[in-house]
């Protein structure tokens, strides 16, 4: 598999333990990568050592293909990111913003009409940035990235602030820039959401630890499914489920929610013959959201997956 970026034993310490611990990313070319966690958990500091922002104090880094150290820097010229909150010049347009930056790169005067394109900004492209809501001025930032038409494209957090529609548009406009460009996409975030319907790859970090690693498909499936019941008489209904072996857990409006051990069919036979009325019995499926939790919850036997 080829990769777009691959980390090996990634590690930066700061005062106090923070930082980032023996990171082993593996980013497959073409990809988009959501690399989730809560805030605090190491991945700004991720990015700036990716991007050479910040010197390791252990590990090899590799973008493109090519290893990335001090001496030799050209392949980031090849890499577009936007960190944190864009840079632009809120009193000049956005053509004139993107300007600066191609003349700085030396690149053709047609690439930004180009790329006022790609981000659909082209009709407004003369009204002064600070005019633009937020959702317009992150494109822009995206735009800034995406003028030395990069290979691989890395985003911290891009959906801060942005409200559920201006979260939707850009999750719409990325999943296009990355079908029709053939870039691939490393996306920092700990919006839960946006990563479940965007990524087709996951990194999961914490405590400045990579805790799972690799498709969104496999996460889903480390999770046990859960099994969803409501009844007449709860109390009843557990009685009969620790008897049968069971684990129940009281869920919202006084239903039960179980990780079953025996076959639905039998769980739910059991508690009829016991005179219980099942009014629903339901696998829930698994989010996203609840995975994260497990992953990144307080737990001492937790180990990390690759």
């Amino acid at each position: 598999m080829e990769l777009a970026l691959q980390t090996q034993g990634l590690s930066r310490r700061f005062p106090g333990g923070q930082g980032v611990h023996a990171l082993d990313l593996a980013v497959p070319a073409g990809a988009i990568y959501g690399f989730l966690g809560p805030n605090g958990a190491g991945k700004t500091t991720t990015i700036r050592l990716l991007l050479g922002l910040l010197r390791a104090d252990a590990g090899e880094i590799r973008l493109l293909g090519e290893p990335l150290d001090p001496l030799r820097r050209g392949v980031l010229a090849r890499v577009g990111a936007l960190v944190e909150n864009p840079s632009l010049y809120p009193h000049l347009d956005g053509r004139a913003n993107l300007e600066v930056t191609r003349r700085l790169l030396g690149l053709p005067a047609t690439r930004v009409g180009e790329v006022l394109e790609r981000i659909g900004l082209a009709a407004d492209a003369g009204r002064r940035v600070r005019e633009y809501s937020l959702g317009m001025r992150q494109r822009l930032g995206i735009g800034l990235a995406l003028l030395s038409r990069p290979r691989l494209l890395v985003l911290d957090e891009p959906g801060n602030g942005l409200d559920p529609a201006g979260t939707q548009q850009l999750r719409g406009f990325l999943r296009e820039l990355v079908a029709t460009e053939g870039l691939t996409l490393f996306l920092s975030s700990h919006l839960l959401g946006e990563i479940d319907q965007l990524a087709s790859h996951v990194g999961v970090l914490d405590g400045g630890r990579l805790r799972f690693q690799g498709t969104l498909a496999a996460l889903r499936e480390r999770a046990r499914h859960a099994l969803l019941l409501r009844c007449d008489d709860p109390s009843r209904a557990v009685r009969v489920l620790v008897d049968a072996g069971e684990d129940p857990a009281l869920a919202e409006g006084h239903a039960l929610r179980l990780w079953p051990r025996l076959p639905v069919a039998e769980i739910n036979r059991r508690l009829v013959a016991a005179g219980v009325a099942v009014t629903h019995l339901a696998i829930e499926p698994v989010t996203l959201e609840r995975l994260f939790f497990e992953l990144t919850g307080p737990d001492p036997r937790r180990e990390q997956v690759a």
